[in-house]
């Protein structure tokens, strides 16, 4: 039954005109609704959207609940969900077409090739949402916050754009305060190891992804980053 829904909804998000795909990472290319091929690097707003309205990214995005509830709270932006699942993306895509949020797309790609899909200070925030720790130090460069991965962000964001990270894994806010510190060219603007012990100090991180609902029940804080990257 598992396999049966799955293969559903591959077959469904092929008609989802708030879709865009990756197939093939070694010559990156997006097809969209009905398999047509689309070329969006540097015309997303044009070509998409259909306005000038600034691009927010949510990286590693699951079923794209943070996509939705941003896209839903910021109508004077626009947002697009990535991940590398599909099956996963559905869910989103199709809430937010059921929802005529008409600013929330999504992205179905591995994000080391993000670069590929979007010129220069085209986007100007970055979600990264409870994505895997990879807590191996062999597979710290995989960590969306490591060195690696501000290079990939530098070559889309636009000047001083900004990042955040939400996620309940400790040694994971140490390693991004780390590759902050570590890194001229970031600026820590607010970090905090549990959100929830006080005010929220920005009102969209009441937004919650399925994981920090299950994090929160198994009683694990949650962690919030907000830095600059120049």
């Amino acid at each position: 039954m598992a396999r049966k829904n799955k293969l559903r909804k591959f077959a469904e998000i092929l008609s989802f005109p708030n879709v865009y795909e990756c197939y093939n990472v070694q010559q990156p290319s997006l097809v969209g609704a009905g398999m047509q091929p689309v070329e969006l690097k540097g015309r997303w707003q044009e070509a998409h959207f259909h306005n000038e309205l600034p691009i927010t990214l949510e990286l590693a995005c699951g079923g794209g609940e943070y996509t939705v509830g941003l896209a839903r709270r910021f109508p004077d932006r626009n947002f697009i969900g990535v991940d590398v699942k599909g099956n996963r993306l559905w869910k989103g895509a199709r809430e937010a077409l059921e929802q005529n949020l008409g600013n929330a797309a999504f992205l179905r790609t591995r994000i080391e090739v993000i670069e590929h899909f979007f010129a220069p200070g085209e986007v100007s925030e970055i979600w990264i949402t409870f994505p895997d720790p990879f807590p191996r130090a062999s597979k710290e460069n995989r960590r969306l916050t490591s060195a690696f991965f501000h290079e990939k962000y530098r070559q889309i964001l636009s000047p001083g754009g900004l990042v955040h990270l939400k996620h309940d894994d400790p040694d994971f806010y140490r390693f991004t305060l780390d590759t902050i510190a570590a890194d001229p060219r970031c600026e820590l603007l607010y970090h905090n190891d549990d959100i929830y012990a006080g005010t929220l100090a920005f009102p969209e991180l009441e937004i919650q992804t399925l994981y920090e609902s299950m994090h929160l029940a198994a009683g694990k804080t949650i962690k919030y980053v907000r830095y600059r990257i120049s």
